[in-house]
């Protein structure tokens, strides 16, 4: 039985737009003919991940799902399963007020618990992280029932981080429907916390899920709403409400460069670089790791997606300690610049860095769509390393 991975990239995206004529799917994408035309060659004709990204847009489907990555992600292995079936019992039970009726936990208790499984998170573990979310989710709920009057902001605060993570970690395993359900529950309980940071942090989850599925009208919303929330005064000083802040003026940089908004997007990371100047040093802070390293990386990002990948490549040789990124944001950014390297012809040095990322964090790499992308983009520049990637990511560029 043929699989969705099995196809060719060209031959997804004329699946996709079934119902639609070439020249139909040109106009809704805002690209020309030629281009669509050169997609939907044997192995997708190494289209630019900005025209990837607008053909995904006018399919209504993630870019993971045109280069054949959704079906592994999605119920790839057993644990991944188990994990899906239980925090989506969990997250589905609770909004009902089901399952609430364990012992409660101290509050402190589970402040500990969530911040484990938000490192487990950040390190790029999206199964660990999901298995921690679902008891994480059902305790904060027990919590929320049994606290005073006085306490229940606080509550509400912590079953909101848990719905949250919960969204979070079955987005990256291709659960669209219930990283909706669950950011929608967060958005509800983080309205009754009185913290505009949190409450910015929902926003901000909302519109990576709208990101992730081409809404990029409505995620360019969200983004500008969360940190537009939380703008602090001239001469904040409190690192917390600097790095919440930076973080999201960022994030709507990436969110701007994905909608083509060029000039938006360069105004916002000026004033990321801003913020995190002011800081001085990057912190981690209620699960926002911000500061000067943090925004290059992320320009980097923006830069290579903007068509810019001269810069973002200058910009990755000027960044010296990465420590201060999380272990899935270091990922993330050797991926950009494989694709940045890709994207000047450096085809094979692209394929060294994907190969490195990949095999070493082969369990992150394969919840990410961009992979595929750069596999495409200079699978022919080495056939032996592509293969060892299809191998770690489970994929093949080579079907006709």
């Amino acid at each position: 039985m043929t699989q969705w991975s099995d196809y060719s990239t060209g031959q997804r995206i004329k699946m996709l737009r079934a119902g639609l004529t070439q020249e139909q799917l040109a106009e809704a994408a805002g690209v020309s003919l030629a281009t669509v035309r050169k997609a939907e060659k044997s192995r997708g004709g190494g289209i630019g991940l900005p025209s990837l990204l607008k053909l995904s847009a006018a399919l209504h489907a993630d870019v993971s799902v045109v280069l054949g990555q959704q079906a592994p992600r999605r119920s790839a292995l057993i644990s991944d399963r188990a994990m899906l079936r239980e925090l989506s019992r969990t997250v589905h039970d609770t909004a009902a007020g089901v399952g609430t009726d364990v012992e409660p936990p101290i509050a402190a208790d589970l402040q500990a618990d969530l911040e484990n499984a938000w490192s487990d998170y950040r390190a790029g573990d999206y199964t660990r992280a999901g298995a921690l979310a679902a008891p994480a989710i059902a305790q904060a709920a027990a919590l929320l029932k049994s606290v005073p009057d006085e306490q229940r902001c606080a509550a509400h605060g912590l079953l909101a981080d848990a719905y949250r993570l919960a969204s979070y970690t079955a987005q990256f395993h291709g659960a669209r429907d219930l990283a909706y359900a669950a950011i929608g529950h967060a958005h509800h309980h983080v309205g009754k916390a009185s913290d505009p940071l949190r409450s910015a942090m929902v926003d901000c989850g909302r519109s990576w899920i709208y990101m992730r599925d081409a809404r990029l009208a409505k995620a360019t919303s969200a983004a500008e709403t969360a940190f537009a929330a939380i703008e602090p005064r001239y001469g904040e000083r409190d690192l917390e409400v600097l790095a919440t802040y930076g973080w999201h003026v960022t994030f709507a940089a990436v969110v701007a460069s994905r909608d083509g908004n060029a000039d938006r997007a360069r105004d916002l990371l000026s004033q990321g670089h801003a913020v995190a100047a002011r800081m001085g040093r990057d912190v981690m802070i209620n699960g926002t790791s911000y500061g000067p390293t943090t925004v290059t990386a992320q320009a980097i990002g923006v830069h290579t997606v903007m068509g810019e990948p001269g810069k973002a490549l200058a910009l990755a040789r000027s960044l010296g300690d990465l420590s201060p990124l999380p272990q899935a944001a270091r990922n993330r950014l050797a991926l950009d610049i494989a694709l940045a390297q890709a994207d000047t012809r450096q085809h094979d040095a692209a394929l060294d860095t994907l190969l490195d990322v990949c095999s070493r964090h082969p369990d992150w790499a394969r919840h990410q769509a961009l992979p595929g992308a750069i596999m495409q983009r200079s699978g022919h520049a080495s056939t032996t390393r592509v293969r060892k990637l299809g191998g770690i990511l489970g994929i093949s560029l080579f079907t006709q």
